[in-house]
């Protein structure tokens, strides 16, 4: 059976453990220069309800921890072939392979993988020991004007545990930056705005059909959201996604463009699509939609920055999408 074969299911996780102080973090990456103003740290939690295909940090999508296989690093030493103790893991073709049906994600098998062959995607943390971690960059924050930026995945699945950490930061006066796809409650988003500093919201398409088809949703919360931020006067800046051929087209274009017009949000990033996350897929037993897609030229997006420019929003090109 081939790794595109194999899809790794995983039970869901207690979510309301410590009435929201527990959230389950895959990543915190320290010194980031793309994630908002200044030097921030940015604060990675697990769990998106959409599945966008050219999604680069899939590992994000599932609110569960996850594995990730790293095969190139494997030396087949079969460590872990002993340590599993639901005997999800076998070999085939030299290579270890997970069994979806028995695996647990119980992170034994990363415990023994002296190559880091084997790496867990996803560690509850509480806040009062992730407030602790982000503290030791207080001085790059103040110094920089930088802060904390909330991503993901899509934060706003873990409601109380996001709610509670942006007003925490908030009262400390850390620089907050909340990354989301705006698919969320309205009534929480309007709670967690006045700790908010700065959003970035994606905005993907306009068109309802073609959001549900790519990303699994229709984009009609979205855009309500989106309004209600833009009547609440919180600081937004819109995060566009480059996909050729499934965004990029001029209709498209000229809807995101119009609406934003009608919001008066000015502020616009521009992200061209990539390919960085492709790796991941394989490595968490799951294929990739846009194998053969390729990026957008550099002139291709110097010219879709002069269109908006035109159109008068204050346009920036890079990033990840």
């Amino acid at each position: 059976m081939s790794l595109s074969e194999k899809r790794v299911g995983l039970p869901k996780p207690e979510r309301s453990a410590a009435g929201g102080r527990l959230g389950l973090v895959f990543d915190v990456m320290r010194f980031s220069l793309h994630d908002g103003p200044g030097i921030r740290t940015t604060v990675f939690l697990k769990g998106c309800p959409l599945r966008c295909w050219w999604c680069h940090n899939p590992e994000s999508q599932r609110i569960d921890p996850e594995l990730l296989y790293f095969e190139d690093r494997c030396t087949l030493c079969g460590d872990c072939l002993g340590v599993c103790p639901y005997g999800a893991l076998y070999t085939e073709n030299g290579v270890v392979l997970t069994d979806p049906e028995l695996c647990r994600a119980s992170g034994e098998c990363v415990e023994v993988c002296a190559a880091e062959a084997r790496r867990m995607a996803g560690r509850w943390m509480s806040i009062e020991n992730l407030l602790a971690d982000l503290s030791r960059d207080q001085l790059f924050f103040d110094q920089s004007g930088g802060g904390v930026t909330l991503s993901g995945g899509e934060p706003l699945t873990q409601p109380a545990f996001t709610e509670q950490l942006l007003a925490e930061l908030h009262a400390r006066r850390i620089h907050t930056v909340l990354d989301t796809s705006g698919f969320a409650n309205p009534v929480l988003l309007r709670r967690v705005a006045p700790n908010v500093d700065l959003f970035h919201y994606d905005l993907k398409m306009m068109d309802s059909e073609k959001h549900e088809k790519y990303t699994g949703v229709k984009n009609n919360l979205i855009l309500s959201n989106l309004r209600l931020l833009a009547e609440l006067g919180s600081a937004v800046i819109v995060r566009m996604p480059i996909v050729p051929g499934i965004n990029d087209g001029d209709a498209d274009l000229a809807a995101a463009t119009a609406f934003l017009q009608e919001l008066g949000l000015k502020n616009v990033d521009l992200l061209p699509y990539h390919r960085i996350g492709g790796d991941k897929y394989r490595r968490l037993y799951r294929e990739y939609q846009l194998p053969d897609l390729v990026p957008p030229s550099t002139e291709r997006m110097d010219a879709l920055a002069a269109r908006f420019t035109r159109e008068g929003f204050s346009v920036r090109v890079g990033g990840l999408s």
